[in-house]
Parts: structure tokens; sequence; C-alpha cells
């Protein structure tokens, strides 16, 4: 992988950052492999929700994007929809459970 600077056309640019999206969803992939396996620990909504901790983790990740030199706000509002998404995933998995 090229660095920002490296790249000499945006054809490249391009490419590099069509392997960055690619990383990422692959790592979203494996966080939802997480998701799934924290299921075997909750057995109702409340624990999937988990308030507290969906507040200390969007709390962490503001910090992270400010330590990223990245809007916390975005940060914070795709990581709202991410785990939104993991919770109905949770829940699906809870009832099919039963």
């Amino acid at each position: 992988m090229k660095v920002p600077h490296e790249c000499k056309n945006i054809e490249e640019v391009r490419r590099e950052i069509d392997s960055i999206d690619a990383e990422i969803i692959d790592l979203i992939g494996k966080r939802r492999d997480y998701i799934q396996a924290i299921v075997k620990y909750k057995n109702n909504p409340d624990e999937v929700y988990a308030k507290d901790r969906h507040n200390a983790v969007i709390d962490e990740r503001r910090k992270m994007a400010i330590l990223h030199r990245l809007n916390p706000d975005i940060i914070e509002r795709i990581y709202r929809l991410l785990m939104d998404y993991f919770i109905e995933e949770q829940l699906d998995l809870i009832r099919n459970k039963k």
C-alpha cells in the first residue's frame, strides 16, 4: 500500500481508497462475528441494549476520532448507525434462540 504522497495520479489514489474500503468492510465483518458471539452471554433485550456500555463506546470512539484528527460528531454518527445495526442483529439472534 502506498502512502498518499506516493500516488502519481488520481487512479492510484482511488485504488488505494478502494483497498482501504475493502479493509474497513472486512473489519466490520469481523466486528459482526464478535457481536454474534456475545449473544450467547445475553438472554434478553435489556442486555443487548446495554445503555451504559453503549454510551461508553460512543464516548471512547469520539476520543479516538479526536486523536486521529477526525470530526468526532461524524464518527459518533457512524458508530451509532453501526451499533444500531448490530443491536438489531443481536435481537434477532436472541429471538431465534428461544
